[in-house]
């Protein structure tokens, strides 16, 4: 009987263990194949714009189309598995209770987030003119706030987010209408956007084969379908390309 329990005992200790090599991590790029467009002026610094002492503080742009001239690298790519795998690491099983959405210079920030089912949107709002945030899901609740001026992280309105939704959603400010971005909200952790160079990493995956979903806002799916088969530990970096053609205004 000794023999048999310290062999029970064994397994029980190095089980755990053995989980640490059944998750890995992919990062990468996703890059513009093509010339760089340039960035599209929405309006200038000092234009006669609604409430210009702050929207035309400074150069506004058009954020629907972010790639950065030295690495061609694309931002605000959403990058995600579309249904929760089976498994999901420990350490993302329970997402921080908030995230933080912000308006600065009549600009949302970020431009686009990365929300799980569950989690609240804090809106706050930096500038010192108002600014109303008006969501258009497909399964939460649309909401249509009003967001004080200098609203603090702490002071905010809290947007509640209860179940995923199927595609990102759009964001916006009525009272400031080239104010755009967009939410994504699932209900596992396993989604991210590409930074200011387009680069991304998502950590702590099953092991094993998975299907990405490659959103943008210009064109939607730059693929419904991208396979990555991820091993333990950090895999090899991830070049995604995507023609110039596809972001052709329609």
């Amino acid at each position: 009987m000794k023999n048999v329990t310290l062999t029970v005992l064994t397994v029980l200790v190095l089980a755990p263990v053995g989980l640490a090599a059944d998750w890995g991590t992919i990062s990468g790029q996703v890059v513009l194949k093509g010339d760089v467009p340039n960035r599209v002026l929405l309006h200038a610094k000092g234009a006669p714009v609604k409430d210009g002492e702050v929207c035309a503080a400074v150069d506004a742009y058009n954020d629907d189309l972010v790639v950065d001239k030295e690495t061609k690298g694309i931002a605000n790519v959403f990058l995600y598995i579309y249904k929760a795998p089976k498994d999901i690491h420990p350490d993302a099983a329970k997402p921080a209770p908030k995230v933080i959405f912000d308006q600065k210079n009549c600009k949302f920030i970020p431009h686009v987030l990365v929300v799980q089912a569950g989690q609240t949107v804090e809106v706050l709002n930096s500038d010192a003119i108002a600014h109303n945030t008006h969501t258009y899901p497909l399964r939460n609740q649309a909401m249509n706030i009003l967001v004080a001026p200098n609203t603090k992280e702490g002071s905010g309105v809290d947007i509640a987010t209860a179940t995923r939704e199927i595609v990102p959603h759009q964001v916006k400010c009525d009272l400031h209408p080239w104010m755009v971005a967009h939410w994504l909200v699932l209900d596992h952790p396993y989604a991210v956007a590409t930074d200011a160079t387009g680069n991304f990493k998502m950590e702590n995956l099953p092991v094993g084969d998975h299907e990405l979903r490659i959103w943008h806002e210009r064109v939607g799916y730059l693929d419904r379908k991208y396979k990555v088969s991820v091993k333990a530990g950090d895999n090899s970096p991830l070049e995604i390309e995507a023609d110039v053609s596809l972001f052709d205004e329609k």
